[in-house]
């Protein structure tokens, strides 16, 4: 094996979601995992800190896509209608990776601990688009609320996203979720 091979990250991810699917999460080691991979457990941690980790290592590109989305919103945009910009840049990304998005999810939903750990990923983005909010001067609990709405929507769209059978974009799942949650707020 060659000191360097390219791509380790993206080999890892979809060597250990492979393995999650096959065998389940709490089966598969790490060692499968770098194998299966073509390279070392060494790389391995180079890269993650543990096996959850190969689940959730995109959760920081992610929370920069949203609150850059958010920033770029026009200044007067709503915090609701701000946070929806940051939506539609997130669905940009998912919509390609649908058939990951869809085995990642089934892993996660198959283990009390990867819920949780998704949970509190959910939890970490809610907090950033709310500090982002803030940053644009709305006011608590304003900032909150709204951001705390987005990922709601967010969380019902990608899970209505995952189990679609007739393969609707999920910008238009997040758009639907948006509106069915403004018209709850409005009482219609």
């Amino acid at each position: 094996m060659g000191r360097w091979e390219p791509n380790a990250r993206g080999r890892l991810e979809r060597a250990a979601l492979e393995l999650y699917s096959e065998h389940g999460f709490e089966q598969t080691t790490v060692t499968e995992i770098a194998k299966r991979a073509g390279l070392t457990e060494r790389t391995f941690f180079r890269h993650y800190a543990d096996k959850r980790e190969v689940l959730f290592g995109n959760a920081t590109s992610l929370e920069e896509l949203l609150v850059g989305a958010l920033n770029g919103a026009p200044e007067s945009a709503a915090p609701i209608d701000a946070v929806a910009v940051a939506l539609d840049a997130a669905a940009a990304v998912f919509e390609d990776r649908r058939e990951h998005s869809q085995k990642r999810q089934k892993v996660i939903v198959a283990n009390a601990e990867l819920r949780e750990r998704e949970l509190i990923k959910l939890a970490s983005l809610s907090a950033a688009l709310a500090d982002a909010l803030r940053g644009r001067g709305v006011a608590d609990p304003a900032a909150s609320l709204a951001a705390e709405a987005g990922i709601a929507v967010f969380k019902i769209a990608f899970e209505r996203w995952g189990g679609e059978t007739n393969q609707r974009p999920i910008a238009q799942l997040m758009r639907e979720s948006l509106d069915e949650l403004k018209a709850v707020t409005a009482g219609k």
